[in-house]
């Protein structure tokens, strides 16, 4: 395993990490006894840091790792969310009383005493530029609750509009094959001001492990079913975006990425880790086969300088004209 600085944190974090939405639920048939054995075995390969948050599940996703890490709180480092329990348009759900609330039952769940990362779950750009809620993380970071804080953002600017706040440790974004537009302001951005970058839907909700054919279908209670066009949440985090049909087709234009590199999965995490700027990518996973086949993308070949160009171009032309949200 490969370790990578989590920006002025401290943390030597491995730079294939994982996500953990996928085993909290929202993405289809889920086996608990799996995923504490994928996640055993993420952990025995060097894992050691795991992203979720207090909605994935319910919870469900905290209570797994608390499990997994037991006697290995200080081996392992956990970034959790907050405030999509809650109105996340109302600023109460910002106020020091309910993000209080919401870090006393993620630290019960985790069954730590600190979260080592904490950060705002996708919150409106209005709360970030008003900048109450950062006042309150600086609170609870000088009492011990959290190590470090930082932002999950939905948009470019709205992770440029964080890296103002000198208090701000890391910043999560969606960056894939299909969403490279952080390479442009972003990442340079965070590099210099020493900002952690975790990179979540890496594969674009599984588009990019070319798996999916035209006629796949999902579960009613896979948010690839239930969010394609952004009913429940922001449609960019389903699908990079783009929708199933228009995505499928695209990552058929892809399997050229593969070649020398074993599949299009590792090859997309390579992609993404072959940017500097990226401390850890965090794919999601509901099996040890998949928690192993992420890990590979360690060991494939980097892309070269035309492949590179290669991917520019094809983003620029086929791809970022049917991206629909804020991005």
């Amino acid at each position: 395993m490969n370790y990578r600085p989590l920006g002025k944190t401290g943390f030597s974090v491995s730079e294939i990490s994982f996500g953990t939405w996928a085993i909290g639920g929202a993405w289809g048939h889920r086996d608990d006894a799996e995923s504490l054995r994928a996640l055993a075995r993420a952990i025995d390969a060097g894992v050691n840091f795991f992203d979720t948050a207090d909605v994935y599940g319910d919870g469900h996703s905290e209570r797994l790792l608390a499990k997994a890490t037991k006697g290995r709180e200080d081996d392992i480092w956990i970034a959790t969310k907050f405030c999509r329990a809650g109105d996340i348009h109302d600023p109460d759900n910002y106020s020091e009383r309910k993000v209080r609330e919401y870090c006393e039952a993620s630290l019960r769940r985790l069954e730590r005493d600190v979260i080592d990362l904490y950060q705002i779950h996708c919150p409106p750009t209005d709360i970030l530029r008003e900048g109450r809620v950062f006042e309150v993380l600086d609170k609870l970071k000088v009492e011990g609750k959290i190590r470090h804080y930082g932002v999950s953002v939905e948009t470019v600017e709205e992770g440029l509009l964080c890296l103002e706040n000198p208090n701000v440790a890391a910043l999560q974004v969606i960056f894939n094959i299909f969403r490279q537009k952080p390479l442009e302001r972003l990442l340079p951005e965070a590099h210099r001001k020493q900002v952690g970058i975790l990179v979540r839907l890496p594969l674009a909700s599984g588009l990019l492990t070319g798996k999916f054919k035209p006629d796949t279908t999902f579960a009613p209670d896979d948010h690839r079913r239930f969010n394609e066009n952004g009913e429940q949440f922001n449609v960019g985090e389903t699908f990079a975006g783009l929708g199933f049909r228009k995505g499928q087709e695209l990552a058929e234009e892809l399997r050229w990425i593969a070649e020398g590199r074993g599949n299009m999965t590792r090859a997309a995490l390579r992609w993404i880790l072959d940017k500097k700027e990226i401390s850890c990518v965090i794919p999601g996973f509901k099996s040890v086969n998949q928690v192993e086949d992420n890990l590979a993308a360690a060991d494939v070949p980097s892309f070269s300088e035309e492949e590179e160009r290669r991917l520019k171009d094809f983003y620029r032309e086929k791809v970022a004209d049917f991206i629909r949200g804020p991005y």
